[in-house]
């Protein structure tokens, strides 16, 4: 009859080992998920896609308005999580000539029985068109107040570049509305990074 292998037991040092290891894999864990946000953010920004749109543009200089071309541009509103808001744009579609400001509304109402802050987030599609929609104002890069029971429009001022490609014919500017809780909690944080 042959023998059978006696398992040694593991000797402390290799288990301290072993959990030092898992240990160091979870920290390393952790921290990729804090840098993922910022590093997508970058990413974003780099190539143009997911449709994020840059923050308050600038004009730094007049370009003319392109009058022999016209770009539809659409809007869309959602409401994100537990957002009980109406929230919607005035006019869903716009023709717009590039280089010309353009002013449309959104309507928001809090229909609920307490004053609460809605903060909107926005995409373009399709995601080749960032680089070529400049919002000059927006609702987007401040949060929102709303009494309850109340209701607003909110404007918005954008510029379609006219380096638009000629083969963007149309762009969906689309918002989603988030709850920012009651203003005592939101007042201390109304003006956000411009990520509008």
């Amino acid at each position: 009859m042959a023998k059978q292998p006696v398992n040694k037991p593991d000797s402390p040092r290799s288990n301290v080992r072993v959990i030092g290891w898992c240990l160091a894999g979870v920290a390393g864990m952790f921290a990729f998920g804090f840098a993922l946000v910022p590093l997508y953010d970058v990413f974003c920004d780099i190539t143009g896609i997911n449709g994020k749109t840059n923050g308050r543009y600038e004009a730094t200089e007049t370009s003319a308005a392109d009058m022999n071309r016209t770009v539809k541009v659409q809007f869309l509103a959602q409401n994100g999580p537990d957002m009980p808001w109406v929230f919607r744009p005035v006019n869903r579609s716009v023709e717009v000539h590039p280089g010309e400001p353009t002013t449309v509304n959104f309507y928001a109402e809090n229909p609920t029985g307490r004053d609460m802050v809605g903060q909107a987030v926005p995409s373009l599609s399709p995601s080749e068109g960032t680089l070529y929609f400049h919002k000059t104002e927006c609702f987007c890069f401040n949060q929102q107040p709303l009494p309850a029971g109340q209701n607003t429009e909110m404007p918005l001022v954008f510029i379609v570049d006219p380096d638009l490609p000629d083969y963007i014919t149309k762009l969906t500017l689309s918002y989603t509305l988030y709850d920012q809780g009651e203003p005592q909690a939101a007042v201390q944080n109304t003006t956000t990074n411009d990520n509008g």
